[in-house]
């Protein structure tokens, strides 16, 4: 038998479980997914924020787990930058390591090129000996602060739309977003499409995974007993 379910989205209860960091839009998104794994998936298993890939593993927005042991994955994405961080492939890798190769250069080069303005100034002062150490610097800081950032962001490039390990975690796999916010066309590889209406877009391709039932229920579980301590406000603390 169907059922429908009513968002209390003018109840205090309704904010209990949101994180510090989220917007009022990814929140509410949240809870659209909710109401759809609910409604049209027919999940009556669902969990928020759930670590499906083990105590280091990457978290999922939304899980539910429906009929015949079937999970779906939801992930929701309120903005185009928040979608891009995440859809990213080996392609991007590449391309970032290249660039990185390239600033490395970059930054020895202006680096030797200050030692050796700083080198000629102190040899020969003048106001065009102060001048050049003054560009190296910038150059030399400049093109520093570029590689720096790059390492940082191979080290934190997320592939999560297009990891295999990623895509084994589930039977089905979507994307929630506002409507309209991204087209058909642009969706990754294996995703489906949900909007903010809880209805869906582009119906996701089921995948032949392993199952993974217990695990699954285990992670859910350990996400509801989280959430639900935050949101009676239970003072965990650690003892040495």
């Amino acid at each position: 038998m169907s059922t429908f379910i009513e968002l209390p989205t003018n109840s205090s209860a309704f904010t209990h479980f949101k994180n510090g960091n989220e917007t009022a839009l990814t929140y509410s998104l949240k809870w659209a997914a909710w109401k759809w794994l609910w409604e049209v998936a027919e999940c009556r298993v669902i969990g928020y924020e759930v670590r499906l890939e083990g105590p280091f593993g990457r978290i999922a927005d939304v899980v539910g787990l429906g009929p015949e042991n079937r999970v779906y994955l939801i992930e929701v994405k309120s903005s185009r930058a928040d979608l891009s961080r995440d859809d990213n492939n080996e392609r991007t890798q590449k391309k970032l390591r290249r660039k990185e190769k390239s600033l490395q250069a970059a930054a020895e080069l202006t680096t030797s090129v200050l030692a050796t303005a700083k080198s000629a100034a102190t040899a020969s002062p003048t106001s065009g000996s102060e001048r050049a150490v003054a560009i190296a610097e910038s150059d030399a800081t400049r093109i520093t602060a570029k590689s720096a950032s790059t390492k940082k962001r191979i080290e934190t490039l997320s592939t999560k739309f297009h990891d295999p390990a990623y895509l084994r975690c589930a039977d089905y796999h979507y994307i929630m977003t506002p409507h309209r916010m991204i087209r058909t066309t642009e969706l990754p590889d294996q995703w489906g499409l949900l909007n903010e209406r809880a209805e869906t877009v582009v119906e996701a391709p089921l995948k032949q995974v392993k199952r993974v039932t217990q695990h699954v229920l285990r992670a859910i579980a350990r996400a509801n007993t989280r959430d639900l301590m935050k949101a009676c406000e239970v003072d965990v603390q650690r003892t040495k």
